[in-house]
C-alpha cells in the first residue's frame, strides 16, 4: 500500500529530457456506500491493488480510498460521501468507465465466479467501413459497394460493483495483438538478461581459476592472497609464480576500466606472465619487458595495467621487485617500522620502448610484507574519508600474530566494516609473514 501520494506517480511515464511537465490520469471518483465493502470487492473479487488508503483520516475534508487495476496505469478513488449530500444520490450511477482487457471472456468467467453481477455477458462487435477499389484506368472506377474492411473488432460485457455502479469491460483485436507483441518481447528480452548473466557467471567461474588454486611451500614465508570483486568479474589480479630454485614470484596488478573488459586484459596479463616466468630468475627485468610488450600487443590504445612483482628467494630471504605504477607495497618490521617499496618503473602497456629498474631488501624474521589494490586504501567511509595506507599499516600492526590467512581476513573485514556500502572497486591483497 503507498503510504504518500508521491507513490502514485508512474515512473515509466516520466520523460527524462523534461520536454513536456509530467502528466497522467489520476483517478476517477465513484461514489460508494460503505468503503470497507467496497475495498473487498475490488481487491478481492475483481483483483485490484490497493494504492492509498484515507480512512482514518480525512484529506480536503473527505474519506477515501484508492484502488488501481493490475497494470496500475489509472486508479479509482471510492468515497463514501455522507447521506445528505448531493454525492450520496450518484451512487449506483453508470460510471462511464471502461475497462479493456485482452480476453473478455475469460476475465467474465473469473469474476463471475468470484459473485460480480454482468448486466451484458460477452458479446462481438465488429465495425467496418466501405472499401473503394482504384481500377487501372483512371477513368474508371468501382464504388466498392458492399465490399468492407474492418476498422476494429472487439468483444463487449459490463458489469455492477456492489452499490450498483456499472462498468464496461471491452477487449479489442488491436489491444490483444499489442499485449501480446509486448509479452513476446519481454520474454526476449528476460530470456536476453538471462544468458548474459549465465555468460557471467561462467566468465566469474573461469576468472575464479586463473588465481593460485595451489600455494608451493615455502620454509622461511607463509604468505595468502584474496581478492573480492565488486561485480561478478573484475580487473584485480594476483598470483604466487613457483621460479623453482627455492624461489617464488609474487605478483599483484590493477588493470584499467571495470567488469568484461577488464576482466579480459586481466586474462592476458595473467597468461604472459606465466608463460614468459621461466626468465624471472635469471632476468627479471626482461621477463617485465615481454610482458609489457605482449601487453602492448594485445590490447586496444588507452589500456593499461599498474603492477608490482616481487622474487623472494627463500634460502636467503632476499626479495627483489619492481613496483611497475602500483600502490606502495608494505613492509612492516618485527619491531613495527613501517617501509615502503614505491614504483621503480611506470605502468605497463602504454609504452612499447619500456623499462624498469630492480630494487632488493633483505627480509628478517618477524616481519610482513602486504601488496594491495586500490580498493583496499581507497574505500570510503560515510563521512568521505578514505580507509588509506596509514589505516592499512595500522590493522596490519594491530593483527600481526595472526596466521598470514588470518590476518588477511581480520584487515579485509576492517575495510569492510570502514566502508559497509555497496563495494566500488575490487578488493585485493596479499600477505606474507617471515617465520
Amino acid at each position: 500500500m503507498a503510504d504518500t501520494p508521491r507513490d502514485w506517480i508512474d515512473g515509466s511515464a516520466v520523460r527524462l529530457d523534461r520536454q513536456d511537465p509530467y502528466l497522467r490520469l489520476q483517478s476517477i471518483t465513484i461514489y460508494v456506500r460503505n468503503l470497507d465493502r467496497s475495498l473487498d470487492f475490488y481487491v478481492n473479487q475483481l483483483g485490484f491493488q490497493l494504492v492509498f488508503d484515507a480512512r482514518s483520516q480525512e484529506f480536503a475534508g473527505r474519506r477515501f480510498i484508492t484502488v488501481a487495476p493490475p497494470d496500475g496505469t489509472a486508479n479509482l478513488t471510492l468515497v463514501a460521501p455522507e447521506r445528505d449530500s448531493e454525492q450520496y444520490k450518484l451512487i449506483g450511477r453508470s460510471t462511464q468507465v471502461t475497462f479493456v482487457t485482452e480476453h473478455v471472456l475469460a476475465k467474465f468467467r473469473e469474476w463471475s465466479a468470484r459473485g460480480v453481477r454482468f448486466l451484458l455477458t460477452p458479446r462481438l462487435k465488429r465495425l467496418k467501413y466501405p472499401v473503394h477499389v482504384q481500377a487501372s484506368s483512371s477513368t474508371e472506377q468501382s464504388s466498392g459497394a458492399g465490399e468492407h474492411a474492418p476498422i476494429w473488432g472487439g468483444v463487449f460485457a459490463r458489469f455492477k460493483d456492489l452499490d450498483g455502479n456499472s462498468f464496461s469491460l471491452v477487449s479489442f483485436d488491436e489491444v490483444t495483438h499489442a499485449v501480446e507483441a509486448q509479452r513476446r518481447a519481454i520474454a526476449e528480452k528476460l530470456e536476453t538478461e538471462r544468458r548474459a548473466a549465465q555468460e557471467l557467471d561462467i566468465a566469474k567461474q573461469v576468472q575464479a581459476r586463473l588465481f593460485p588454486q595451489t600455494l608451493p611451500r615455502l620454509k622461511t614465508l607463509e604468505y595468502a592472497g584474496i581478492c573480492r570483486q565488486a561485480k561478478q568479474v573484475g580487473g584485480d589480479y594476483y598470483d604466487f609464480l613457483d621460479l623453482g630454485s627455492e624461489r617464488l614470484g609474487f605478483v599483484i596488478g590493477d588493470i584499467s576500466g571495470k567488469g568484461i573488459a577488464a576482466a579480459l586484459l586481466m586474462a592476458n596479463l595473467q597468461a604472459n606472465l606465466r608463460s614468459q616466468c621461466a626468465i624471472a630468475v635469471d632476468q627479471p627485468q626482461r621477463l617485465l619487458r615481454a610482458v609489457n610488450q605482449l601487453f602492448c600487443e594485445n590490447t586496444t590504445d588507452g589500456a593499461f595495467a599498474t603492477l608490482f612483482f616481487a622474487e623472494y628467494n627463500d634460502a636467503t630471504r632476499h626479495l627483489r621487485y619492481a613496483n611497475c605504477g602500483h600502490l606502495a607495497a608494505l613492509l612492516l618490521r618485527s619491531d613495527n617500522s613501517l617501509e615502503r617499496l614505491e614504483s621503480t618503473a611506470t605502468v605497463l602497456g602504454v609504452f612499447k620502448k619500456w623499462d624498469c629498474a630492480i630494487t632488493a631488501i633483505q627480509i628478517s624474521a618477524g616481519d610482513i610484507f602486504a601488496l594491495y589494490t586500490d580498493g583496499i586504501t581507497e574505500s570510503f567511509n560515510d563521512a568521505g574519508e578514505e580507509f588509506g595506507e596509514e589505516r592499512l599499516a595500522a590493522a596490519l600492526c594491530r593483527h600481526r600474530a595472526l596466521s598470514s590467512s588470518d590476518l588477511l581476513t581480520a584487515v579485509v573485514d576492517e575495510v569492510r566494516q570502514f566502508s559497509p556500502r555497496e563495494q566500488q572497486d575490487d578488493i585485493t591483497l596479499i600477505v606474507a609473514k617471515s617465520t
